[in-house]
């Protein structure tokens, strides 16, 4: 069982008083709503609806998602004001202030930050994380990511984690935490995705993750970061769907491969391993319960109270919240799901929010001139700080950096963004901003054309088709440029387990056929990983974002007015020799 008086958690005597005489005052049902991180997703504000649903269900949690940094505030102080009891406001900021509103600042990743010296942008991610949050009434940080990337192939890991290094993720992690600290004290924060992920491929928005390493390899791993941040005060843990088979084979000993279960219904795992052996007495939460890797493993009807008598404190998201509430109730009335676990949960979740100094009426809800601070300049700078320090030459083995613009300014631009989904293609405007960038720094611009583009201007078209196969004559295409620059700005989500470079169309005139024509640079805006499709390039940059600060310091470092700062991880050169050259 917790105990409130000790780490994270810390409570006085009249702290505690204030949880058990909450919970005691609550109904079955006001108690099973707490368990529940709601996603508020509709586009708008209906007050009415929200003081319904509040008033119906008594959530535990809230997250949202779209609308303006304004729209944000005002929907999170609404729930916050209309909820019978203390509310979690979650936000998810990977990247920044960005993952709080449009508005907000895009810092760095944490790829970025952990190809850079030091942890300082960790610690301006972190900062910047926990001031713009909080100016739109947050309290419950979903960050770090505390993730080891040790596969190459994994893309959704790939720019969320500080790199392959368990000592550098664990030191970044540590400075995103004082960051956040130091930008609210009463904001809690949260390592993910225990037990673990980037030992495979798979993304669990779509699959079960499986972390396959020995209990010894994940103890020198992820178990040190998870064990050291633990120790250290961490107050909450977010569960991925990642089975850790050979550590539940060795606390289950003889379980049939059938029983093994992701971490968020595994009880070896959270309440055997987490809380008894490792000592975790925070809150735990699973991650995201629409997602493949619990949703198909069993049934719905199973699988909530599973997950809480595993041992998580709190579900995130549900698919009907009064289908899902009675799941529970009905696991509960049966026994299966026991007071005493219910109680333990309910402690751990009203003693965070007593923690974060919501045992009173005030709850801490910032004045709404706060929101100014998000996406202010004073935060923008520690982007380009970050984009400065972190920006990593990979490879220029034929030494084409840096470049003399008096010597030659004409670049053939080849532009390879995500492939467009059944939403339908746009224009990407962050093309036309490395168009305006590069001819701001003085190149001369010819951008090669796009299949989608020319379907987007000219409706389908079998001209369409002829003109991005056509290739002119060799000696015309040197004549006319002296550079050759291919900027891919790719990344994926919950579509697909791994995400690479795709050509609009099949053998296109974007297709590097010229690399060895004229000099041909590659930079990519995202993952670090492409040279796996692109190995034949000579000259190669992870510029970690495909935001201004980025392109604008990646073209200065090509020009030598900057230097490359960043250092790249092994995983880079994808297990091959061919990328090295």
């Amino acid at each position: 069982m917790v105990d409130l008086t000790q780490k994270p958690f810390y409570l006085n005597e009249n702290q505690i008083r204030w949880v058990t005489d909450t919970i005691n005052e609550m109904t079955i049902k006001e108690k099973l709503g707490q368990l529940f991180v709601l996603l508020k997703a509709e586009p708008g504000i209906n007050e009415e609806r929200i003081k319904k649903t509040l008033a119906e269900y008594n959530q535990g949690g809230h997250r949202w998602q779209g609308g303006s940094k304004t729209d944000a505030y005002k929907l999170n102080k609404l729930f916050q004001e209309n909820s019978k009891y203390p509310l979690f406001i979650a936000a998810n900021c990977d990247d920044g202030g960005i993952g709080v509103a449009p508005e907000g600042t895009f810092v760095a990743t944490a790829a970025e930050c952990g190809a850079g010296e030091g942890v300082e942008n960790a610690y301006h991610l972190g900062y910047v994380s926990g001031r713009e949050a909080s100016a739109v009434g947050c309290n419950w940080m979903f960050n770090p990511v505390v993730d080891i990337y040790m596969n190459w192939r994994n893309t959704i890991v790939n720019t969320r984690s500080f790199g392959q290094d368990p000592e550098k993720v664990l030191e970044n992690a540590r400075a995103y935490i004082k960051g956040v600290k130091d930008a609210n004290p009463n904001m809690a924060c949260t390592a993910k995705h225990f037990p673990g992920d980037g030992v495979e491929e798979l993304d669990q928005h779509l699959a079960m993750g499986v972390n396959s390493l020995s209990v010894s390899e994940w103890e020198k791993s992820f178990g040190y970061v998870y064990r050291t941040l633990i120790d250290e005060g961490l107050e909450t843990i977010m569960v991925g769907h990642i089975a850790l088979p050979e550590m539940t084979r060795k606390l289950c000993p003889g379980i049939e491969d059938k029983d093994i279960k992701p971490a968020t219904l595994a009880k070896e795992l959270l309440t055997d391993l987490l809380r008894d052996d490792m000592g975790f007495n925070g809150l735990v939460v699973t991650d995201a319960t629409h997602m493949i890797g619990f949703a198909a493993t069993s049934k719905r009807s199973d699988a909530l109270p599973s997950a809480i008598m595993a041992g998580c404190d709190m579900i995130l998201f549900a698919n009907d919240i009064e289908e899902d509430i009675s799941f529970l109730r009905n696991a509960y009335e049966d026994g299966r799901l026991t007071e005493e676990r219910l109680h333990d949960a309910l402690m751990r979740i009203l003693g965070m929010k007593a923690h974060l100094g919501m045992d009173s009426e005030k709850r801490n809800y910032p004045s709404e001139d706060m929101i100014d601070i998000v996406g202010c300049s004073e935060h923008k700078k520690y982007a380009v700080q970050a984009a400065d320090e972190c920006i990593t030459l990979v490879k220029d083995t034929r030494g084409y950096l840096p470049l003399d613009l008096s010597t030659g300014n004409r670049v053939f631009l080849v532009y390879v963004g995500s492939s467009p989904t059944t939403l339908g293609y746009k224009k990407d405007p962050v093309k036309q901003m490395i168009i305006d960038e590069l001819t701001e720094a003085g190149f001369e611009v010819d951008v090669c054309p796009n299949y989608f583009e020319l379907e987007l201007d000219n409706g389908i078209t079998p001209m369409n088709f002829i003109k991005m196969l056509n290739h002119e004559k060799r000696e015309k295409f040197i004549s006319q440029h002296d550079l050759a620059l291919i900027v891919i700005n790719v990344k994926g989500y919950a579509q697909e387990n791994n995400v690479r470079v795709r050509w609009s169309i099949n053998h296109s005139c974007e297709l590097p056929w010229y690399n060895e024509e004229i000099p041909t640079i590659a930079v990519s805006l995202n993952y670090t990983n492409h040279l796996i499709d692109l190995p034949q390039v000579h000259t190669f940059i992870n510029a970690y974002g495909a935001r201004r600060e980025n392109i604008k310091a990646v073209i200065e470092k090509m020009l030598g007015q900057s230097s490359f700062k960043g250092k790249a991880d092994e995983s880079v050169f994808c297990g091959r020799w061919d990328t090295r050259l």
